[in-house]
């Protein structure tokens, strides 16, 4: 509770003269959302049903707080300050792999946070992913679905020394790549004709330049009747930066990949361009860890946590809702315990004590 207080009883929305304790109300969403809760009336519901456990740990002088009373916080809670403190939050844990790791970002729209007859804009969240230790370090809301300006805003949150920030091509910009390499950070981002001259010049240097054998990594996988076959070089291109003024680019990557599945043949080719000079095989290794983003933390807000099902729409709501859901998935994946997410979170709102260890490593 004394680490709530700390990192966000700053952000209280509300009067001074309110009721309910703020941190009480985020420490009620965050254990009722480890157990599985998707909305602010499962907080409540949680609150209800386990007022006798919290009165342990909270002092609750007016009781349970009321769903509207969850509503009205997490609706007029300022997200930027939210996301601030969640990113000083983690950093301490990501700070204890050292400085060689790889960022990866991506956004991701939480499909049912969408006002009436504007299904096709919902809410958008950009998260920062450490591969490493397979947390999220920062999220950043993405104001009026614009993705490439809540990325480089996500940048400020994080410590960015020693690390390889991928992206893929939605955030191969100029901008981008300047901000990385100014927080001292390296970077891997996926090329396509939004950068259409660099893109252009990149192709024609990779066509024109032939690569030894021993330059080329290969790896080659089969499972569940696929067959994968990836390869990758490396191409010194310390030119194309300054003529196309792109912030520290001192190299490209090709990658290709051959795919049989079913009896199909499926072949694609991606460029990439670097600011850090690396072998072809660790070039392979960083952009296959790109997509852990995908399977360990879309994947699991999505089925395990049902981020798409959530309905809250109004005002922030949805965005501080989301950041609560990636407090609790750094917080599962934390728990040492061998068993899946989702058993862990059965195993919370079965079991207080398990309950209250999870929210113990909240330090």
């Amino acid at each position: 509770m004394e680490t709530l207080i700390a990192l966000f009883g700053h952000l209280d929305p509300r009067d001074l003269n309110s009721r309910h304790e703020f941190c009480e109300i985020l420490f009620i969403a965050i254990a009722a959302s480890l157990c599985g809760a998707k909305n602010c009336s499962d907080m409540w519901r949680f609150g209800q049903e386990k007022e006798e456990m919290l009165r342990q740990v909270l002092k609750l002088p007016y009781g349970i707080p009321s769903h509207d009373t969850f509503t009205a916080v997490f609706r007029n809670l300022d997200p930027q300050g939210f996301a601030e403190a969640f990113a000083r939050f983690v950093r301490g844990f990501a700070g204890a792999i050292g400085r060689n790791r790889q960022i990866a970002i991506d956004g991701k729209a939480m499909r049912g946070a969408f006002e009436t007859g504007r299904q096709f804009a919902p809410r958008m969240m950009v998260s920062a992913w450490c591969r490493e230790v397979r947390m999220t370090l920062a999220a950043q809301p993405a104001a009026g679905g614009n993705e490439a300006k809540a990325a480089l805003e996500l940048l400020g949150l994080l410590d960015l020394k020693g690390a390889i920030v991928t992206g893929d091509a939605l955030h191969c910009t100029s901008q981008m790549a300047g901000e990385i390499k100014q927080r001292d950070g390296d970077y891997v981002l996926a090329l396509k004709g939004n950068q259409a001259g660099l893109c252009a010049a990149a192709e024609k240097l990779a066509a024109a330049t032939k690569t030894p054998k021993k330059g080329i990594a290969v790896t080659e996988e089969e499972a569940h009747g696929r067959k994968e076959r990836r390869s990758a070089r490396v191409i010194a291109a310390p030119r194309l930066g300054k003529l196309h003024a792109f912030p520290g680019l001192v190299a490209i990557a090709e990658v290709e990949r051959v795919r049989i599945l079913n009896g199909k043949r499926e072949q694609k080719r991606w460029l990439y361009v670097l600011s850090r000079c690396m072998g072809a095989r660790d070039v392979l290794d960083v952009v296959r860890g790109h997509w852990d983003i995908e399977n360990g933390l879309h994947w699991g807000l999505d089925v395990i946590f049902r981020e798409d099902d959530c309905r809250t729409r109004k005002d922030h709501g949805p965005e501080n809702l989301a950041l609560i859901r990636r407090i609790c998935g750094n917080t599962l994946r934390l728990d040492r315990k061998k068993d899946t997410i989702r058993g862990k979170m059965m195993r919370a709102a079965w079991n207080d004590s398990y309950l209250f260890k999870l929210m113990t490593q909240m330090r």
